[in-house]
């Protein structure tokens, strides 16, 4: 007997086979909706090319095995929490930070979504995790005690201007962690035989005004703060400094790469490596609360020798044997 021509054996067969293709289309339709959104938010221009070719390396390599929802506020600390809710709002499966600032946006805008920390000051006395051990929330990641850096920048610059005894540090002092670096710089301050006076400096709008403040009291060296927002200033800022001949301290890599004299601190590159990883898990199914907070191991000293020459500086030789990357 057949039906419409077709035996009933084959008929049989077809009606699988169309199954078939129908389930595979199913799997596959599945399968595009389970693509991760990862939310990247920063106070940065740029997502750190490391951060990607971290999650290459994962085995994220294009648009079918992940998505990125980039929010930056360009410098505009007061835009983080606006931007945290809209990758909140998108239902992201992950959202990335790079900064304290940031961190505490996303932190304040879900208790749902995991958070990954790139970059962070000290997140236990930011209140982003309850310990390093066991963040016990929806945060973890990378954190550095940037209070502690922040005192061996302080002893980098004055080796590297010996004559300075004036030291000014350009700073927001509406975050936390900055006002702890400023207490802990003016502690160890007299044992180097310099006082440091805080020029506050909360966003692009104070720049000017700043580096005037610090020409005008005669600050004879200046540090800036490891505010991942002055970032997307870097050129403005460098260019400040060479106009009022002023040697700075950075925190950042970034900044002797656009012009700026030195910066010491962690290997960012390492730090958005690492973050790459914690993303990786977290997608796979582990949970913040259970994933330690790492802290850097990679610390490093930059000198751009063209800056200095252009400020009238010569870095002692025992300063630029110390340097890790040398910017000629």
């Amino acid at each position: 007997m057949t039906v419409r021509g077709w035996p009933k054996s084959k008929l049989a067969s077809f009606a699988a086979l169309i199954a078939l293709f129908a389930l595979d289309a199913s799997v596959e339709a599945q399968q595009a909706k389970k693509v991760p959104r990862i939310g990247f938010l920063s106070a940065a221009p740029a997502i750190d090319p490391a951060f990607l070719q971290g999650l290459r390396e994962l085995g994220y390599g294009d648009k079918k095995t992940i998505l990125i929802e980039q929010r930056s506020a360009n410098g505009r600390l007061e835009k983080l929490p606006e931007l945290a809710a809209d990758l909140v709002r998108l239902k992201v499966d992950v959202i990335v930070t790079q900064g304290t600032p940031a961190a505490l946006a996303a932190k304040k805008a879900t208790s749902a979504i995991p958070i990954v920390m790139a970059t962070s000051g000290d997140a236990v006395g930011a209140g982003l995790v309850a310990s390093l051990a066991h963040p016990g929330g929806n945060v973890t990641g990378l954190s550095f005690l940037a209070t502690d850096i922040g005192t061996k920048r302080l002893e980098l610059l004055k080796e590297a201007v010996p004559a300075a005894s004036r030291i000014a540090f350009l700073s927001n002092q509406a975050i936390i962690p900055e006002t702890i670096t400023l207490k802990n710089l003016q502690a160890l301050a007299p044992r180097l035989g310099v006082t440091v006076q805080v020029v506050e400096m909360r966003g692009p709008d104070d720049f000017d005004d700043a580096y005037a403040a610090v020409g005008r009291e005669r600050f004879h060296a200046a540090l800036l703060s490891p505010n991942s927002s002055y970032i997307s200033h870097a050129g403005k800022l460098t260019m400040l400094e060479a106009r009022h001949r002023l040697p700075v301290m950075y925190s950042w890599g970034d900044f002797p790469e656009a012009g700026g004299l030195m910066s010491y601190g962690v290997s960012i590159a390492d730090q958005f490596r690492r973050a790459a990883t914690y993303v990786d898990k977290i997608l796979k199914g582990a949970k913040p609360a259970d994933l330690p907070v790492e802290q850097p191991t990679k610390f490093e000293l930059v000198i751009n020798l063209k800056a200095a020459k252009q400020i009238g500086l010569t870095i002692p030789p025992n300063v630029l044997a110390r340097a890790d990357r040398v910017i000629k």
